[in-house]
């Protein structure tokens, strides 16, 4: 194996680490592993050498440095330290990039501090990343640190799309217009799908609908966003998790005028206590589904409302791009809830989409077409990988760096 061919990923989260250390000669993981429960009395690091029994350890990270301090001893132990010649970046993820970063970026004195005046934009993500970012400048200085940003795929969204229909003046002074955020994801599952079809990427038009716990749809046309449901934070468009997707915000003054609620209790309402956890008390959607077939009414309600906001943007998106040629399926609902894919396809002849029932229940961590052999529009199952795309991007920026 040639020399500078690592990138070690760092998903540096409010309580915790995550991170993946990958080859990109060959797309080898020699590691990864996660260092969570950050800032608690039981924390807890989970190390996985590739090819290698998992080891865990407990101990208190005080804070992300600890936390960071432990993940370099485990890799040094496996002989893949940070002072190995082998590595040649450490890629971030980054939640919010604002209207400055459209790219994977050098991170420089002066970028950490366009990030950390972007705060109030993310302030549950961007603290997290500039820790995790200082921390590893820390341990090796001379290596390159390349930040690569979730709002950053979604910077073609068209300026009509991207506004909010509120006074211009109080929205540029406040940074009010719609950033989306998935964007890592969204563009590693839009190009993958190409590839799954044997298409070119500047001639297909994608919906990629990317449902975890936090969700969001995009329409990709030519390789370009040209609209997507998450604005100005995370917590517009589908139905999540835990949080509502879009409402009235209207809702909010209600709140506080008539229910005596404080601005932040409204904030933990919506993005933390609802969503399906708000509608029928659980926020995994393998319990929803246990307990609606089960014939619990309030599980019910919850993913009949998810799946009706899936399918208005299915619809919507469709009208955005004119022609569709894949709807795809992504993220842990996405790739393994087939009721939820089922569910959100069905009854859409009429716009070309239909789904196999037989493909549709097929299990696997492969990239797959579940559409009906009638179906106009292909409908896929494609995992992401965040990690790789963000090495991609870390690598790509640093060897063209170089030369």
């Amino acid at each position: 194996m040639s020399a500078g061919t690592r990138v070690l990923v760092l998903n540096a989260g409010s309580s915790s680490v995550k991170y993946q250390l990958i080859d990109m000669l060959d797309g080898s993981r020699p590691a990864a592993g996660l260092a969570e429960r950050i800032g608690e009395p039981d924390g807890r690091l989970v190390h996985t050498p590739d090819g290698k029994e998992r080891r865990e350890r407990r101990q208190v990270f005080p804070d992300h440095a600890a936390a960071l301090r432990a993940v370099a001893e485990e890799l040094d132990a496996d002989g893949l330290g940070l002072d190995s010649p082998e590595l040649v970046a450490v890629g971030h993820r980054v939640v919010h990039g604002g209207r400055r970063f459209t790219e994977p970026t050098l991170i420089t004195d002066e970028v950490l501090a366009e990030v950390r005046r972007l705060v109030p934009l993310a302030p549950l993500h961007n603290p997290a990343n500039i820790s995790g970012i200082e921390v590893a400048r820390g341990l090796r200085p001379d290596l390159p640190q390349v930040a690569v940003f979730d709002t950053a795929f979604h910077a073609t969204v068209p300026e009509y799309a991207a506004r909010y229909a509120i006074d211009r003046a109080v929205a540029d002074e406040h940074l009010v217009r719609r950033y989306g955020f998935h964007g890592t994801s969204h563009r590693y599952v839009s190009q993958a799908t190409a590839r799954l079809l044997g298409r070119d990427p500047a001639e297909l038009n994608v919906i990629v609908l990317h449902l975890g716990n936090g969700a969001s749809a995009s329409a990709v046309a030519g390789g370009v966003c040209v609209e997507t449901s998450m604005g100005l934070t995370p917590l517009e468009g589908l139905v999540m998790g835990t949080r509502s997707g879009d409402i009235d915000a209207g809702v909010v003054f209600h709140l506080h005028r008539v229910g005596g609620l404080t601005v932040d209790e409204i904030d933990a309402l919506l993005n933390r206590r609802s969503g399906l956890l708000g509608l029928c008390g659980d926020n995994d959607m393998r319990e929803v589904l246990r307990r609606s077939q089960e014939g619990d009414a309030a599980a019910a309600l919850a993913f009949d409302a998810y799946v009706h906001r899936l399918r208005k943007y299915l619809g919507a998106y469709c009208a955005v791009l004119g022609r569709v040629d894949a709807v795809v399926f992504t993220a842990g609902v996405g790739e393994n809830a087939a009721p939820v894919r089922e569910a959100a396809c069905t009854g859409l002849d009429a716009l070309g989409i239909a789904v196999d029932p037989e493909l549709n229940a097929v299990r696997s961590g492969e990239p797959r077409i579940i559409s009906a052999a009638h179906s106009r529009v292909a409908v896929a199952v494609v995992p992401t990988d965040e990690e790789l795309e963000i090495a991609q991007q870390a690598f790509t920026l640093v060897q063209t760096a170089v030369r």
